[in-house]
């Protein structure tokens, strides 16, 4: 990318420029040509020339128009990439790729650093699934999705992911790659949809329980809880050597999801 660029703060744009780390991403990911790839905030395409040799089709998401044409130049050799010019949050995704014939639907990108969390939750929530992730976000935020229970970066987050994927972190990359600099390090991480799940009785329960849990972090679940049957989460967590006085790091998925089945009768009374 050209230092005549006008990054835009607003957009989170940091784009990436080391070739190695760009190249390291896309091998993660184990694309072929089997496999649709959306890559969101594809920028000036430092990774999106290397996917697109290996996937069977990209769809790019790129919400700055100055970005277009760059590249459309780029990948001018290639006629099997989509650019769709608006923001990732209000597309509907699910739709767009059900268009699409594939084995496999992955995401590959570097995240912008202000909406890491608002678009992992929006391809669990329209239900887009995609069998893997492969992102470069913002290391405190790498380190709180791959933690684990009783770590100081276990949250709420973590727990809800872990339903549906195993999560790892790759690698670490350093500001000193991306061009402007930002003030933070960053990390990639890989996420794996789970071929099996427990069974939850009502989704949108655990998530506002997981959510409830962890919403004062120094509170045990008692005070976090206190809106529930705490009768029956007192029951589930008996069975696990615990009472009301834990708190929410020190309990695993599938404490949780048994909590959440417990009560679930009891889920019209809270909506």
């Amino acid at each position: 990318m050209s230092n005549k660029f006008n990054y835009k703060k607003s957009l989170g744009q940091n784009f990436l420029y080391d070739e190695n780390i760009c190249k390291r991403i896309v091998d993660s990911a184990n694309i072929d040509r089997d496999t649709l790839v959306i890559e969101i905030g594809p920028g000036g395409g430092a990774i999106s020339k290397y996917i697109i040799d290996k996937c069977g089709y990209l769809v790019m998401y790129e919400i700055d128009e100055r970005l277009i044409s760059g590249l459309n130049n780029l990948l001018c050799g290639y006629n099997n990439y989509e650019i769709i010019v608006g923001d990732f949050l209000k597309e509907d995704i699910k739709e767009k790729i059900d268009g699409f014939k594939y084995k496999r639907v992955y995401v590959v990108a570097n995240l912008p650093y202000y909406i890491t969390t608002p678009i992992i939750t929006k391809l669990i929530d329209d239900e887009v699934f995609p069998d893997k992730i492969v992102i470069m976000i913002q290391k405190e935020v790498a380190s709180r999705l791959s933690a684990t229970v009783g770590g100081r970066d276990y949250g709420s987050l973590t727990v809800f992911l872990n339903y549906y994927y195993d999560i790892k972190k790759l690698f670490d990359v350093s500001r000193n790659c991306f061009m402007p600099k930002p003030n933070v390090d960053s990390a990639v991480i890989c996420m794996d949809l789970k071929n099996e799940r427990f069974f939850i009785k009502d989704i949108k329960l655990f998530k506002r329980v997981v959510r409830d849990s962890f919403r004062y972090k120094r509170k045990n679940l008692r005070n976090n809880l206190k809106e529930y049957d705490l009768e029956k989460i007192e029951n589930v967590l008996k069975g696990y050597g615990f009472d009301l006085g834990v708190r929410a790091e020190e309990l695993s998925l599938d404490i949780f999801i048994d909590i959440v089945n417990s009560i679930s009768d009891d889920n019209n009374s809270l909506l």
